[in-house]
């Protein structure tokens, strides 16, 4: 049996850059087959080098990371992207997000002008798995996703995006899998490094935002060491950032009320209720709203890494990650409110059957209003990541790796509102709103809209705006997940496999979530209970607009501090989680009051137990006389999942012997709990006790079989073929797995007699599955052997079963079977007497059936043009492009309108450019991100799930080592100020504008 031998040139590439991270980490893409290739390597480039005397020149800077990525890409054993340590640590990403987006096939959704969520091969972040050094990583959002700006890239010694999978990798990417690893101190080329990256920076749309602030600052510091005879490594890093982020926006907001404002007869183009009767109206937008948003932005990261090799057969590893984000967001300005149902609307200017234009007017019976909107939202989030590996090699050919893991994301968010309205007079004893209310408004499809408001001149008008409502509403999620994982590899002896790896993984993960609440007054009007604040000068300051907004109106901007001082004297009230005095089921609560019982509903945890067992064989063969390597294998996963409910029985009214409502003193029914249904007496935070309910846990159970296949055929030296086949799965998102169910019985009589039916309903639930796919890779890759780079070509295929979640009605659904605690007997509330107790409808969230495939091709090219002049020699250019495109269509309901989406993150065109060039000491590079239209989530008051523009972004970076060890830096990111335009379903109907600014970085960076 032939194998494959890497030539000199090979050689010289593999020694400048893989053998820099081959001892790499327990990252699961190279567990044993990297090692074994970087000794063989090693060994024969010392014999080249000295048989040959081959000459290898050392590469720095941006074509060194070029390389290194290369050739991880090149010796993986799956379909894969790579970025090494240097590429990471010297880009201008602020997160792990940005660095990503240069890879073939991945793009980013921006959230605050920075790269937030991951999308692979046209899937949304739900769909990929990220570990950390091989381990599973959580999420601060009850995602399955996590936030990559919690990563700093200066504590990221590699990343790889894994687009097939082997068996031994966790499940969970059915888009792919991000792989980060941080330092491993005994891989380290020098005995001792040390390093500091400086940089400030600047925002230069932040002095149009007013209070914004407009310079930051990235700093961090690490050092890698390795003692007693480098068998005993240690890695250490600090990287802190301070980030100010400015933004001006035009958000409009789903359209969500019906009217008739075209007034044709028989107008069938319209919405239909059920049974497909035409309403003769149209759909009509909740409004819009105009502000500027500011922040700030606080993360500091840790790392440390603690190695120990006593012997070349065993090695112990402890390492951990932590980092806390801390960010403090106002958004200023104000909301108009169509409440379209209602209001007066002429001059129509429709869009199909959607209103994008015309005049409002406020009627007696409408709600029509413009809120003046100051909101203060806060979020603390932190990540912590810990594990314990032990790599032992038995024997000669069996080896055997052990690991121990914690990984925890908590997530404090609070988001906090002063809104005010215009009062007709706000001196007087008890003001009054200013009722008379019109907007002239049309949009202009993916620029700025045309607006009038006759209130326009009020809004800066101290003797007329009053503060009307104020709010406080914390989000507290808590996420954790322990693992142990065991994985044995027994090599053999033969011409077919080369080993057989077996492993078993078992992990226990809970996820919580907190919700609780005060307000305090009205968002539509003047309370009289709640009493509105008249407004002083020393609270305000007046915001005019400026640029391509100067043509909107100007407002008061409101100080939050003496506002809530002067609103509650006596101190402020903190939010509680409660049910609310006047919530259904409440027996001791005021008569007047709020409803806030979602504070208890919304609130619970979640749990997730998974078990799985893989076998792998890795082969090692020939066909044909092709050397042929890979490995074939099948991965058991088994899971149970469980969440808290507090489950609805409802309340029953005792009847005399006439049959009739039993009343109390005021004649009202009186209301009793249905004990024989298991409700409880629950207290809330202030000591509300609510009879309707009863808490229990539900719990599912599944076991899937993953089988998977990649096979690498070596065509010559330079030249490789790759296919790849598997059956992948993505698990929902976590906090869709919560329970909200209730449940209840009704008797129903028919001629053939009575019996009892039990009835429910739940918008998330534990008994959803994963989604599921089956997968398949075809890629060339030619690396070239005259000059440093690549050329690879790709073809996908997903066979997608199920992509997204929808409402479904089960009949007949087993309620006791699936954990409702459902009485075993049932009597008639009537007549007493008991009663069959069958199972009826339940209405709860369910994968849908509607899958379908995404194909697509992803295109590579790698080039340093080394054989030019000196002058020239250090240019270099890297490309990739990706078609995809998918049949698969989903229904988004944006209130009473219904839009077909395509598939959530799914751009048809995505293509990333850097051109770079290396003279001597100097260094720069133009980086260019290019994506077309997709679908995502924007953020108004609701989370709304809208159409992207397409979108180009540019970064620019320059640098020049001054001597061997300090250099200096400058950088641009959005270089071109690109925003971002969002629109519901067609252009004209506008949904997100929004401008960030440029942020400039000039620093430092100083290395040992």
């Amino acid at each position: 049996m032939s194998t494959f031998k890497p030539n000199k040139l090979t050689l010289a590439m593999i020694s400048s850059g893989l053998l820099a991270y081959s001892g790499a980490l327990y990252a699961q893409e190279s567990n044993q087959n990297q090692e074994q290739l970087t000794k063989e390597v090693e060994t024969k480039k010392i014999k080249v080098n000295e048989a040959e005397q081959t000459e290898v020149i050392e590469v720095t800077g941006f074509r060194r990371s070029l390389i290194q990525s290369i050739n991880q890409k090149r010796f993986a054993d799956t379909v894969s992207e790579q970025l090494s340590a240097d590429d990471l640590g010297s880009l201008p990403d602020v997160s792990m997000a940005d660095a990503l987006t240069r890879l073939p096939g991945i793009s980013a959704v921006r959230t605050g002008g920075q790269a937030a969520e991951i999308n692979i091969r046209g899937m949304s972040g739900g769909f990929v798995s990220t570990t950390l050094n091989g381990r599973e990583q959580v999420s601060t959002g009850g995602k399955r996703s996590v936030e990559f700006d919690q990563y700093p890239s200066e504590l990221i010694s590699q990343a790889a995006v894994y687009k097939s999978p082997k068996v031994s990798l966790i499940e969970g990417g059915v888009a792919g899998t991000v792989e980060l690893s941080t330092a491993s101190p005994l891989a380290n080329e020098k005995e001792h490094s040390f390093s500091v990256n400086a940089r400030g920076m600047y925002n230069d749309l932040a002095p149009d935002v007013p209070d914004a602030t407009s310079t930051g600052h990235r700093f961090s510091i690490s050092y890698q060491g390795k003692f007693a005879d480098d068998s005993l490594g240690v890695a250490l890093g600090y990287a802190r950032l301070f980030q100010p982020s400015a933004t001006a926006q035009f958000v409009g907001l789903n359209y969500s009320k019906l009217n008739d404002v075209d007034h044709l007869d028989n107008d069938t183009n319209g919405p239909t209720k059920d049974g497909g009767v035409n309403l003769n109206k149209e759909y009509i937008s909740e409004g819009f709203e105009m502000q500027h948003k500011g922040g700030e932005e606080t993360r500091d990261g840790f790392m440390a890494t603690l190695e120990w090799q006593p012997h070349d057969n065993f090695k112990l590893k402890a390492d951990g990650f932590y980092s806390k984000f801390t960010s403090e967001e106002f958004a200023r300005g104000f909301r108009v409110k169509f409440e379209g149902d209602q209001a007066a609307i002429s001059n129509p200017v429709l869009n199909g059957n959607s209103l994008i234009g015309g005049n409002i007017n406020r009627t007696s019976n409408s709600a029509t209003r413009i809120e003046i909107v100051n909101d203060d939202n806060s979020d603390v989030d932190e990540v912590q990541s810990f594990g314990i590996n032990a790599d032992w090699q038995i024997t000669e050919r069996l080896k055997m790796n052990i690991d121990l893991s914690y990984s925890s994301a908590e997530s404090e968010f609070q988001n906090g509102l002063i809104w005010a309205l215009v009062a007709e007079d706000a001196n007087a004893a008890k003001p009054k709103l200013d009722s008379n209310v019109s907007i002239n408004y049309l949009l202009n499809g993916l620029n700025l809209p045309d607006v009038g408001l006759n209130q326009a001149d009020d809004f800066t008008n101290l003797n007329k705006v009053m503060v009307s409502k104020y709010g406080i509403y914390p989000y507290v999620n808590s996420d954790e997940v322990s693992a142990v994982r065991a994985d044995f590899v027994y090599e053999l002896d033969n011409d077919y496999i080369a080993s057989i790896e077996v492993g078993a993984r078992y992990s226990e993960r809970e996820y919580s979530v907190d919700r609780s609440v005060f307000e305090y007054g009205s968002d539509s009007s003047l309370s009289s209970l709640e009493t509105p604040l008249k407004i002083t000068e020393d609270m305000t300051t007046v915001v005019n607009w400026s640029g391509d907004f100067s043509s909107f109106p100007s407002y008061l901007a409101l100080d939050q501090d003496k506002v809530l001082d002067a609103w509650f004297p006596e101190g402020r009230p903190n939010p509680v989680q409660t049910w609310g005095d006047v919530a259904s089921g409440v027996i001791n609560g005021a008569p007047i009051g709020k409803n806030t019982d979602w504070t208890m509903k919304e609130s619970g945890q979640v749990f997730e137990d998974v078990m799985s067992i893989y076998v792998m064989a890795n082969i090692n063969t020939e066909i044909a006389g092709i050397p042929v390597t890979g490995n074939i294998g099948v991965r058991m996963v088994e899971t149970t999942q469980a969440s808290t409910s507090l489950q609805d029985v409802g309340l029953r009214t005792p009847q005399d012997q006439y049959g009739q409502d039993i009343k109390d003193a005021s004649g009202n029914p009186i209301l009793l709990p249905n004990e024989h249904l298991g409700a409880q007496f629950i207290t809330d935070e202030v000591g509300l006790i609510n009879q309707r309910y009863f808490s229990t846990i539900i719990s599912n159970t599944y076991r899937d079989y993953l089988p998977q296949l990649n096979l690498n055929f070596q065509l010559s030296d330079s030249d490789q073929l790759r296919f790849a086949a598997a059956k992948v799965m993505s698990r929902p998102n976590i906090e869709r797995l919560a329970s909200n169910s209730s449940f209840n019985i009704s008797v129903v009589n028919t001629d053939a007699g009575s019996y009892a039916k039990i009835g429910g309903q739940a918008k998330n639930s534990p008994h959803l599955k994963p989604f599921y796919a089956n997968q398949y890779d075809l890629s060339y890759e030619k690396y070239f052997t005259e000059t440093d780079g690549k050329f690879v070509a790709a073809i996908f295929y997903k066979d997608i079963e199920s992509a997204g979640i929808v409402t479904h009605t089960f009949t007949e659904f087993d309620f006791a079977g699936n954990g409702f605690a459902v009485p075993e007997n049932y009597s008639d509330p009537l007549s007493g007497v008991p009663l069959e107790i069958r199972n009826g409808d339940f209405e709860t969230a369910f994968n849908d059936e509607e899958g379908g495939y995404i194909r697509g091709i992803e295109i590579g090219y790698t080039q340093v043009f080394s054989f030019l002049p000196e002058l020239w020699s250090g240019l270099g250019f890297d490309a990739s492009y990706s078609h995809t495109e998918s049949e698969i269509q989903q229904i988004s309901q944006l209130g009473q309108q219904d839009l077909s989406i395509s598939l959530p993150g799914l751009s048809e065109n995505v293509l990333q450019t850097t051109l770079f060039w290396e003279y001597q000491n100097f260094e720069t590079r133009l980086s260019v991100r290019y994506r077309d239209e997709f679908v995502s989530e924007q953020v108004a008051v609701e989370a709304q799930t809208v159409n992207y523009d397409g979108e180009t972004v540019v970064d620019y970076q320059a640098s020049y080592q001054l001597n061997d060890n300090l250099g200096m830096v400058f950088q641009v990111n959005n270089l071109t100020d690109e925003p971002t335009r969002s629109y519901f379903g067609e252009t004209a109907q506008t949904g997100t504008l929004q401008y960030f600014g440029r942020q400039f970085f000039l620093g430092f960076t100083y290395s040992l």
